[in-house]
């Protein structure tokens, strides 16, 4: 095989892969936990569909017919793999993203040294550029891990799917069991066919989300009471780490006073001042505790930011990645 049929093929696996990620970021900002999130998803989903397109042109000057089929099924890939991912817990979906973000970086590293022997300037500086953008992925998401290893809450948060265990879990599953035999179907229909599947994944998608957010609901509020009444009788008891386990459970639901809060007068500081005191929290635990209380209170968006902030810092401590 030829050096320029290897950086063709390569190319045109970048391409599909470059595709998945896109549709994969979009599919996430839906669980972004901050507007700044939110933001940072679309504005990379928008840099991958900008880089396929760069890919392709490479491909064009290289003789190398773009493959027309691939986007379709790198946004189909992509469909699929959320489908599948809602019965997982939050790490293994992101370790999947991981993983499709060290193969774009590997792939890319792999064309930039192929272009630099074929004496291909402009294929290399893609590649450059790809690499670096992985690279910068790649870390965001080992530190988006690292914030859930440390407690969280991360930058992304579960899916109702991915928070609901057991029975709703699996009831709530079926729909997109359904409609993915459905769209493993249309993978050889025409592009009408293949849209009207993903618009019945989305329809599927919604009514099964209403439907645990309700099953959620409930649990949150009978557990909240439990959980109170739990942590009571343990104290009356003595039994500390029965009732430290119960108060753990109530701050992992946002459920406690304002006296419990790890900063001072929390709920009588302006939004400015609490988003400044929460940054200067260093401990996993204190931060998670703001970031539960102010989602289920007064959910101003830039203190749970600032809170966010914080977390980033302890986590990219933790990994060894520079602020």
């Amino acid at each position: 095989m030829t050096d320029n049929t290897k950086i063709v093929n390569q190319l045109r696996a970048l391409v599909l892969l470059s595709q998945t990620e896109e549709q994969v970021a979009r599919t996430r900002v839906s669980q972004a936990r901050t507007d700044a999130v939110r933001r940072e998803l679309n504005q990379n989903a928008d840099h991958a569909a900008e880089r396929t397109r760069a890919i392709t042109e490479q491909l064009r000057a290289l003789g190398g017919v773009p493959d027309v089929v691939t986007p379709a099924i790198g946004r189909l890939s992509a469909v699929l793999k959320a489908t599948f991912e809602q019965a997982e817990p939050l790490e293994e979906a992101l370790l999947q993203d991981l993983q499709l973000e060290h193969q774009l970086h590997d792939r890319a590293t792999y064309v930039k040294v192929l272009a630099e022997k074929n004496e291909l300037p402009r294929v290399r500086a893609l590649a450059e550029r790809l690499v670096t953008a992985h690279k910068a992925t790649i870390e965001w998401l080992t530190v988006v891990l690292a914030e859930e290893a440390l407690g969280g809450p991360a930058a992304l948060q579960p899916t109702p799917f991915q928070q609901v265990a057991g029975t709703a879990v699996r009831a709530a599953n079926l729909p997109y069991r359904f409609v993915a035999n459905r769209v493993n179907e249309a993978l050889d229909t025409a592009q009408q066919r293949r849209e009207a599947a993903e618009d019945r994944l989305g329809q599927a998608a919604e009514r099964a989300s209403s439907f645990t957010d309700a099953v959620r609901e409930t649990l949150t509020v009978g557990r909240s009471a439990a959980l109170r009444r739990a942590e009571r009788i343990a104290r009356r008891e003595g039994n500390r780490e029965a009732a430290n386990t119960a108060k753990a459970a109530r701050e992992e639901l946002g459920d406690v006073s304002a006296d419990e809060l790890p900063v001072k007068g929390f709920d009588s500081l302006s939004t400015s001042d609490a988003a400044k005191a929460v940054k200067a929290l260093r401990k996993p635990h204190d931060i998670r505790v703001i970031i539960r209380y102010e989602e289920t209170h007064k959910n101003r968006s830039s203190v749970i930011s600032a809170a966010q902030v914080a977390l980033a810092e302890v986590a990219k401590e933790a990994v060894g990645v520079d602020s």
